[in-house]
C-alpha cells in the first residue's frame, strides 16, 4: 500500500477552555487542505492512534494550525490531548479530505455548529474574509448550557468586524450552567459575570440547534453547513427536510 504523505507542525500554545475541551496552535509544514475538511493528526502520546479533526483557521504558507477538541468519554487521544498536550510536542498531520465547501458567489450561507463543528465551519468564514464581497452567512452555534458555547468571545468579535455575518447563539437550557467547570469559571472571573462574552441573556435562542434554525426556515434558497456530533446532524437535518429545506441543499459533516 502507497503511504500516505504527511506534515510535521509543532504545537505553540495549548489553551484549555473546559475540564473537556482545549484548543491548540501549532506551526509547522504548510498542510494542502481546503477549508472546511479535515485532517488525520497523531499525537506523541499515542503515535499509532490517528485521529480525525478539523483545522479552525484556513491553510496557510507560514504553516499555522489551530484544532478545537473536546474529550471523549472513553477517548483516550482526545483525552490526552485536552489534558496532556504541551507546547513543543510534534504532531503529524496526514490524509485531507472532507467535502464541506460554499460557492462563494452562491447564496445566502447557513451555518450550524454544535460544539466544536465549529471549527471547519470558522475556517470558512475566514477564508470568506478575504472576498471583496462575500455571502451573507447566518452563524447558528449551539450546546446545551451556556458554558457550552466555548467560543463566544471570538463569535462575538467577529460578529462586530464582519457586516456580512449573524451570530445566533442557542442552548438548549437558558438557566442551566452544567456541571461546575473551573475551567469556565475562570475564564468568566477574567471576562466578567454580566455577558456571555458579549452575547448577553438578549441574544439566546433556547431550544435543540435543530428546532431553532427549523423554525427560521424553509432554506429553499441557500447553502446549509451543518458540523457537530452524529445526533445532532442526524436531528437538524431531520427537522430541516421536514420544513422544507431541500436536503440537496444540505452539506454535512458528523466529527467525533
Amino acid at each position: 500500500m502507497e503511504q500516505q504523505p504527511s506534515w510535521t507542525a509543532t504545537v505553540v500554545q495549548h489553551h484549555r477552555l473546559r475540564k473537556d475541551l482545549a484548543v491548540v496552535r501549532l506551526v509547522g509544514e504548510p498542510v494542502p487542505f481546503r477549508s472546511g475538511q479535515y485532517v488525520d493528526v497523531t499525537v506523541p502520546q499515542f503515535p499509532r492512534l490517528p485521529r480525525r479533526l478539523s483545522p479552525a483557521l484556513p491553510p496557510s504558507l507560514d504553516g499555522k494550525l489551530e484544532f478545537h477538541v473536546r474529550a471523549i468519554p472513553g477517548g483516550w487521544v482526545s483525552g490526552s490531548i485536552v489534558a496532556d498536550t504541551a507546547p513543543g510536542d510534534q504532531w503529524q498531520i496526514s490524509s485531507p479530505r472532507g467535502e464541506l465547501t460554499v460557492d462563494e458567489n452562491g447564496p445566502t450561507i447557513v451555518m450550524v455548529a454544535g460544539g466544536t463543528g465549529l471549527a471547519p465551519l470558522r475556517s470558512i468564514i475566514l477564508d470568506l474574509t478575504q472576498l471583496e464581497k462575500p455571502p451573507q452567512v447566518y452563524l447558528f452555534v449551539g450546546g446545551r448550557t451556556i458554558q457550552d458555547l466555548y467560543a463566544s468571545d471570538m463569535l462575538w468579535m467577529l460578529t462586530q468586524q464582519l457586516p456580512w455575518l449573524t451570530t445566533i447563539p442557542v442552548v438548549e437550557d437558558v438557566t442551566g450552567r452544567g456541571v461546575p467547570d473551573e475551567w469556565y469559571q475562570r475564564i468568566r472571573a477574567e471576562i466578567g459575570p454580566d455577558a456571555l462574552f458579549g452575547f448577553t441573556d438578549d441574544h439566546l435562542l433556547e431550544g435543540t440547534l435543530g428546532d431553532v434554525v427549523a423554525a427560521h426556515g424553509a432554506f429553499v434558497n441557500h447553502q446549509v453547513l451543518v458540523c457537530g456530533s452524529p445526533g445532532m446532524v442526524h436531528s437538524t437535518r431531520e427537522r430541516l427536510t421536514a420544513t422544507g429545506t431541500p436536503a440537496r441543499a444540505i452539506q454535512f459533516d458528523p466529527i467525533g
